[in-house]
C-alpha cells in the first residue's frame, strides 16, 4: 500500500523553479529535492 504524500505550495513552486529558471532537467529536479518522478508530475 502506497501512503500519499502532500507536498506544500512553497516545496512545489520551488521544484519548478530548478526545472523553469535553472535549468535542471525534471529528474536532476526529482533528485535535488528527493521525490520521485510521478511526484513531480503533480
Amino acid at each position: 500500500m502506497r501512503s500519499s504524500r502532500t507536498f506544500s505550495p512553497e516545496f512545489k513552486c520551488e521544484a519548478a523553479d530548478l526545472v523553469l529558471d535553472r535549468g535542471y532537467s525534471v529528474a536532476q529536479a526529482c533528485e535535488a529535492m528527493g521525490v520521485g518522478k510521478i511526484a513531480m508530475q503533480h
